[in-house]
């Protein structure tokens, strides 16, 4: 694959990685410098059952959209990782190119069509 097409999508795949950290951080998701993880939500003030049952609710919302967020910035993370090793755009199944539309398309791919196809049985 040609350098440039790879440092544009590096460049796309690190403006949507800090996108995903600030949501992250305003969600009140955060990684310590050991790793830990924690999501701090802050009360509304009112102490009333429906105040309490509207936090809880929009807490379980929000937790759902964390996790994907958070899947969404491990696949940015290895995709910047393999670019950064020279092994972006090989899939990891079966080692042969993976098509620069499939890239352009789906930055994050780690797979080629024929092995996704085949992994999720579409074949």
């Amino acid at each position: 694959m040609e350098q440039a097409i790879i440092d544009e999508i590096k460049a796309k795949l690190e403006d949507e990685k800090a996108r995903l950290e600030h949501d992250l951080a305003d969600m009140g998701y955060s990684v310590n410098e050991k790793g830990e993880e924690s999501l701090v939500y802050p009360e509304s003030g009112g102490n009333s059952n429906d105040d309490n049952a509207q936090e809880v609710t929009t807490l379980a919302d929000e937790m759902s959209l964390v996790e994907k967020l958070k899947k969404d910035l491990r696949d940015i993370t290895k995709a910047l990782l393999a670019i950064k090793e020279g092994k972006y755009g090989i899939c990891k199944y079966c080692g042969k190119a993976i098509s620069p539309k499939r890239l352009a398309a789906r930055p994050t791919s780690s797979s080629c069509i024929a092995c996704k196809k085949t992994l999720t049985q579409e074949m």
